[in-house]
C-alpha cells in the first residue's frame, strides 16, 4: 500500500469537527488521529445506513459527508449497509413497532442507496460492507453472550422507549436487540470512528460500550446535526415537502436552495459543503462587510451542491439558468412592493389569496398544484407551505405569468 501524507493532526482535527454536534471524546480522536500520523496507518471511519427508503435527500448526506470528511483526509470510510438490521427496525424515534422489512425491500433499496451514494464517496476507494456478513453467521449462544453485555435497565434509559413505557404503549424484545446487533458491527469492523446523526446517539454509546466488552479501544462517536429544510424551521423531511433530493434536475435543486433564508445558507454551508471553516468565516465577513451580496453567496452555494452531484457544467447551467429567468421575472422597477408587518408563520395559500395574487385559498391551491407558484424563482410544490413572518425578511412572489410582488416582512 503506498505512504500516506497525511494532514497536520490540528489541521486534520479542524476540518473533522466542522458542522459536527458532538465529537465523543474530542481528546480520544485527536489521539487517535495523532497514532495515525505518526504509523501511517489510516483511520477506520463508518456509517451505517438502514437502506428503509430507496431515496436519498440533502438531509442525508450531512453524514455521509462527514464519512467523505475522512475519505478526503486519507482515512478508510467504510459504508455499511445494515441489511440485517434494517429488517429488524430501528426504533429510535419511533413512537410504536414498526413493521420490520422483507430482504426483498432492503435489497432493492439498497442498490438504489449505492448509486446515489456513490455520488459523493469515491467508489474506488469506499469500502462497502453488509452487516448480514457477520449478523447472519450469529448463533443463538452468540446472540446470548452479546446480550449478557448490557444492562436492561439501562436500553430503557432510551428515550423513545421510556417515552413508550410511560404511555403504556408496547414495546417488542426484538427492538431491544437493534442497539446491540449494530453495536456488534463496530465490534466485526474494528472501526475507530463512527458517524450518525443527533438522534442516533443513544446507539452510538452502546456501540463503544459493546466494543470495550469484547476487548477492543471503543471508536469515538461523531453526530451531526438534523438539517432544517427548505422551510427553515422543521428538519428536512419527504414526508413535509420541504426537501431537495439529491437525484433532481439541477434547476429544481438551484432554485430550492435559493428559496432558503439567508440565514439559513450558513447551516447548509457547514453541513453539505466540504468548505473549511476559515473559507466559511471569510465569507461570513464579505457579506457582513457588504462587499458580497448574500443572494451571490447564496448562488455560490447552491453551484457547490450540484456540481457535487450532478457535476460542474450542471451546476453552472442551473446558475446561468436561474440568472436570467430571475433577471427577468424580478422586475425590481415594475414589482410592486407589499410590506407586510411580522407575525406568525402563514400559509403560502392564504396569503396568497389576503394579497389578491388569486381569487380564493382553493384557486391558490390549484395555481401551486399547476407551478404557477414562485418565491426567488423557485417553484413551491408543497400546497400546504408556511410562510416564516416572524422575522424580518425579503422575496420576489409570482403567481401565475405575469403577477409579480415584492413582499418586505417588517
Amino acid at each position: 500500500m503506498s505512504e500516506i501524507n497525511f494532514k497536520p493532526v490540528e489541521e486534520q482535527l479542524a476540518y473533522l469537527k466542522k458542522g459536527a454536534a458532538e465529537i465523543i471524546p474530542e481528546a480520544d480522536l485527536k489521539a487517535k488521529l495523532e497514532n495515525s500520523l505518526k504509523t501511517g496507518k489510516p483511520l477506520r471511519a463508518y456509517l451505517g445506513v438502514d437502506p428503509t427508503a430507496p431515496d436519498i435527500h440533502l438531509g442525508h448526506t450531512v453524514v455521509l459527508r462527514k464519512l467523505k470528511h475522512f475519505q478526503d483526509l486519507g482515512h478508510t470510510a467504510i459504508f455499511l449497509i445494515g441489511d440485517f438490521s434494517a429488517m429488524i427496525g430501528d426504533p429510535t424515534g419511533q413512537s410504536e413497532t414498526r413493521p420490520p422489512l422483507t430482504r426483498e425491500q432492503v435489497d432493492t433499496n439498497a442498490k438504489t442507496y449505492l448509486a446515489q451514494v456513490f455520488k459523493l464517496l469515491d467508489p474506488q476507494k469506499t469500502e462497502v460492507r453488509y452487516n448480514s456478513e457477520w449478523l447472519d453467521k450469529l448463533s443463538s449462544y452468540d446472540v446470548v453472550r452479546l446480550c449478557g453485555h448490557y444492562r436492561l435497565a439501562r436500553m430503557l434509559e432510551r428515550e423513545d422507549f421510556r417515552s413508550r413505557l410511560q404511555n403504556n404503549q408496547p414495546i417488542s424484545v426484538h427492538e431491544l436487540l437493534y442497539p446491540l446487533l449494530t453495536a456488534y458491527d463496530a465490534v466485526a469492523l474494528k472501526s475507530d470512528v463512527e458517524i450518525g446523526a443527533t438522534e442516533q446517539k443513544f446507539n452510538l454509546l452502546v456501540h463503544r460500550d459493546i466494543q470495550r466488552e469484547y476487548g477492543l479501544p471503543s471508536e469515538v462517536a461523531i453526530t451531526m446535526p438534523i438539517l432544517v429544510g427548505l422551510d427553515g424551521q422543521r428538519k428536512m423531511s419527504k414526508s413535509l415537502g420541504n426537501y431537495i433530493g439529491i437525484t433532481e434536475p439541477p434547476a429544481e435543486i438551484f432554485g430550492k436552495l435559493m428559496s432558503i433564508p439567508d440565514e439559513l445558507m450558513w447551516t447548509y454551508y457547514d453541513l453539505v459543503t466540504d468548505r473549511t471553516p476559515n473559507e466559511i468565516d471569510a465569507l461570513k465577513k464579505e457579506v457582513a462587510s457588504g462587499a458580497v451580496h448574500p443572494m451571490d453567496v447564496k448562488m455560490r452555494l447552491a453551484q457547490e451542491v450540484i456540481a457535487g452531484f450532478h457535476g460542474e457544467e450542471a451546476a453552472r447551467k442551473a446558475a446561468e439558468n436561474f440568472q436570467r429567468v430571475f433577471r427577468d421575472r424580478q422586475a425590481p422597477a415594475e414589482a410592486e412592493v407589499q410590506r407586510i408587518p411580522r407575525g406568525p408563520a402563514k400559509k403560502l395559500v392564504a396569503l396568497l389569496a389576503e394579497l389578491k395574487l388569486a381569487p380564493s385559498k382553493s384557486e391558490a391551491s390549484r395555481l401551486i398544484e399547476q407551478g404557477g407558484v414562485e418565491i426567488d424563482g423557485a417553484r413551491v410544490e408543497d400546497v400546504r407551505k408556511d410562510i416564516d413572518l416572524a422575522k424580518p425578511s425579503e422575496f420576489l412572489l409570482r403567481a401565475g405569468k405575469k403577477k409579480f410582488l415584492r413582499i418586505i416582512v417588517e
